[in-house]
């Protein structure tokens, strides 16, 4: 009761740990009750089309055809007669709703957002759409809802096809712009005949606004250099020009449409986006109609260096870059009153200010007066985890040290300790109630006192120190590398080498050649399904050959055999049969096969169950924890990340023999020295190697960046929470392999992790911010997410590895056996 207890509290206290950086760090810094504000002049435009070609990248757009020409005729011709046009810099996280929120709300995505679902409002925000009298949207069920639900009135109507649309396995992506410019061509017809919805559309202050997701789903599905991602942007331009002349038509040409065509986000070359490379922040934005200016030829050279004017052969015509949320004034066609007015509204939005002279200067000093009361509380809760953390580890050490030291209570200081804690207590409530403190602040300033108190009743303080090259190991995988290369000389100069030639050697090629990994790339990587299978032949053959080698020390009873033979021969059909079978009916076209679809799902629901029917002699059970967790991988998997595990687990494999004949060298009455002196020796070699299966090919941070591609063996229907979850599964599975083989049934090594774990957390929990761009925030709170989660989950792990290692699940009587 006293371990469920102490996993029960350790878990509880890493939960608020986790959570507290959303309290300190990442609290919305909008404010909210002031008057909306607008400018008394009368717009040059009645009414704006909102054209958003999701996914879309300027170059793809811009860039002419060998013959000269442009796959975008229309657009083209704005750009050069009539319009302003420009290249919109986005920020990261390059997605589609902070792109979206940006475009339509006017500032970039609230921090507090990480916290918060996809599609939900993290907090409420005014956008341009709910300004408007009337807003008629079209085109994604995962977009339109977003703004609609967040609008004051009921002005904002949204029309979207099913989610099942979204579907990366389609034949033919575009058909969702179709649907788009379909609706909107029927709305127009039918307002000719509905005469309250003609009344509202004649009004002003109206919004179309037509998500456009064909691109996108394209790009993902077949990379942006594919034809059907370059065929998605004729069809576009061609629906734009018709969607003009529509629109033009239905309101008399009365010169009063103002249109906006841009993007969100654009697309790696390998189909991703959620980064900040410039294929993915770089997007097109072309201007025309009311209050625009036209296209300005030019003669003198253009403030760019980018050397896009030049190979877009655009460097005639006047450019002018926007970032995402900043009033372009650049494009407006218009007086200079109405210009100043417009940036005088857009200023005072943010602070009664007047001067534009003054703006500026005003407007910093604001800001720098916001942040000081926005992070007012910072230091003082940032100091209440650190002293949580330092207590919690210190109380593990404290545990430790109990289980191999005798360590004497004073009833005086006991008394003390327990006067002092109660002071703290009462003073911290105090000071809390004064300041009329939310709830969580009681929770983080409150938690370290029984932390604490825990661990002065016994008179021991606990000094420990970071362990360096792991956290580096954050920054720079390649240090993941060096640390392989040096492991992969161990056997050698520690003198197993001779007790164990074959293990030694083993462990040698296994460590170089994990090694390799770290070193290729996250993102990026081409799709090749002949490594995959590769590595299900790899997988099999390590099966194979420990099976072979343990038939004489472990023998399997009949039963145990044929359950192996079933996994080893799934396994072979998995890895050659469902991920090529995929791939190529997805090359064709002909979709996701249903057989496939159940096969994977199966397989994944049911690699927890089937290790508990196989042996608990502890070489059967991780060989079967293995081969069941290896079809999952290798379903979840695209190309060379596929290898990582079998060569991960072949070096698990390696390590427990090299352990066990070290033990058996020694004889029986050195064991307990031997056990000892390497839990000494690789206390630190714990966490490196949980720390290598989370970096190795890849890990949470960038599932930002994914391809989609890897989970097309369980569904092809964009739904992001299940991608993401799969995604999100196939990381712990490598670590499954490692916690399995190398902590199990071993508390003392579990808690000397755990430690080296807070520690590692504590380092970065001073490294989360909250300022710069989304990349680098969301580098710092991946990292201590990481950690935190790995912490929280080798907690719950240990349990999980205890049952999955020990316990057997019967679903028949078997004729007794002198061996489990």
């Amino acid at each position: 009761m006293r371990v469920i207890a102490f996993f029960l509290v350790g878990l509880a206290v890493h939960v608020i740990f986790f959570i507290s950086i959303f309290d300190i760090y990442f609290t919305s810094p909008l404010v909210h009750g002031m008057t909306p504000r607008a400018t008394t002049l009368t717009p040059p435009a009645s009414r704006l089309v909102l054209l958003v070609a999701d996914g879309l990248r300027a170059d793809s757009l811009l860039t002419l055809l060998p013959d000269g020409s442009s796959r975008a005729p229309y657009l083209r011709s704005v750009i050069e007669e009539s319009g302003t046009w420009g290249v919109s810099h986005t920020r990261v996280p390059t997605e589609s709703r902070p792109g979206h929120v940006a475009l339509i709300a006017g500032f970039y995505e609230d921090v507090s957002a990480v916290a918060k679902g996809w599609k939900e409002n993290p907090v409420e925000f005014d956008s341009v759409f709910n300004e408007s009298r009337h807003t008629w949207c079209w085109g994604s069920p995962d977009i339109l809802p977003m703004f609609a639900k967040g609008a004051s009135g009921d002005h904002v109507y949204t029309y979207t096809y099913p989610a099942e649309e979204e579907d990366f396995a389609s034949t033919d992506a575009s058909r969702l712009d179709s649907w788009v410019f379909t609706q909107v061509k029927s709305f127009f017809q039918s307002a000719k005949s509905n005469s309250s919805l003609r009344a509202s559309l004649l009004e002003d202050k109206n919004v179309l606004f037509l998500h456009l997701l064909g691109i996108d789903t394209n790009g993902h599905a077949h990379r942006p250099m594919s034809q059907e991602y370059l065929d998605n942007i004729g069809l576009v331009d061609t629906g734009v020009a018709e969607l003009v002349s529509i629109v033009e038509e239905f309101f008399g040409y009365d010169g009063r449409t103002a249109y906006v065509f841009t993007s969100d986000h654009g697309m790696t070359n390998w189909g991703s986006h959620g980064a900040g490379h410039p294929s993915e922040t770089l997007t097109p934005l072309v201007v025309w109609g009311a209050g625009v200016h036209n296209a300005l030829r030019v003669t003198e050279p253009q403030p760019y260096d980018d050397g896009y004017l030049q190979d877009w052969k655009l460097e005639h015509l006047r450019r002018v870059d926007v970032s995402q949320g900043v009033l372009p004034h650049t494009y407006l066609n218009n007086s200079d009153l109405f210009k100043a007015e417009s940036m005088y509204t857009n200023a005072i939005q943010v602070l009664e200010q007047f001067k534009i002279s003054l703006c500026q200067s005003l407007i910093t000093h604001s800001l720098e007066g916001l942040v000081y009361y926005h992070t007012y509380d910072r230091f003082f809760l940032g100091c209440s985890v650190v002293l949580g953390f330092v207590g919690w580890t210190s109380y593990v050490v404290l545990v430790i040290l109990k289980t191999h030291a005798r360590l004497n209570r004073h009833p005086s200081i006991l008394r003390q300790v327990k006067r002092l804690c109660m002071c703290v207590t009462v003073v911290i409530t105090g000071f809390l109630l004064i300041q009329r403190s939310p709830v969580t602040y009681y929770i983080y300033c409150l938690l370290p006192v029984p932390i604490w108190y825990s661990v002065l009743k016994d008179s021991l303080w606990v000094t420990a120190h970071l362990c360096c090259p792991q956290v580096a190991s954050f920054f720079y995988r390649a240090v993941l590398t060096v640390g392989l290369a040096v492991l992969s000389l161990w056997p050698f100069l520690s003198g197993l080498v001779g007790k164990a030639k074959f293990h030694s050697l083993s462990w040698f090629l296994g460590s170089l050649f994990l090694a390799l990994f770290p070193l290729m790339p996250v993102v990026g990587r081409e799709p090749n399904i002949h490594l995959v299978t590769c590595a299900g032949l790899l997988a099999l053959f390590t099966s194979a050959c420990y099976l072979w080698s343990s038939r004489r020390r472990t023998p399997l009873h009949l039963g145990d055999r044929q359950q192996f033979v079933a996994q080893v021969t799934a396994a072979r059909v998995l890895c050659a049969y469902v991920p090529s079978l995929t791939h190529s009916s997805l090359q064709q076209k002909q979709g996701l096969p249903l057989l496939n679809q159940i096969i994977s799902w199966t397989t994944l629901g049911s690699s927890l169950l089937v290790p508990l029917l196989s042996s608990t002699r502890l070489f059967h059970r991780l060989l079967s924890i293995f081969l069941s967790l290896a079809a999952t991988y290798l379903l979840l998997s695209t190309g060379s990340e596929a290898l990582f595990l079998p060569v991960l687990s072949w070096l698990m494999f390696v390590w427990i023999n090299i352990e066990q004949e070290a033990m058996l060298a020694q004889g029986v009455s050195g064991r307990q020295e031997v056990a000892y002196t390497l839990s000494l020796t690789i206390r630190f070699l714990q966490v490196f190697f949980i720390i290598t299966a989370f970096f190795g090919t890849g890990n949470i941070a960038s599932i930002n960046s994914f391809d989609p591609a890897s989970v097309y063996c369980f569904l092809t229907v964009f739904k992001p929470f299940i991608m993401g979850g799969l995604m999100m599964w196939k990381v712990p599975l490598s670590i499954f392999t490692v916690f399995n083989t190398l902590l199990r049934n071993n508390k003392l090594l579990f808690l000397i992790v755990l430690v080296i774990s807070d520690l590692m957390a504590l380092h970065f929990f001073f490294l989360v911010q909250d300022y710069g761009s989304w990349l680098d925030i969301g580098t710092s709170i991946s990292h201590y997410v990481i950690v935190m989660s790995m912490t929280i989950f080798l907690m719950l792990l240990s349990v999980f590895t205890h049952i999955l290692t020990s316990q057997r699940l019967v679903l028949w009587r078997r004729p007794k056996v002198h061996f489990p």
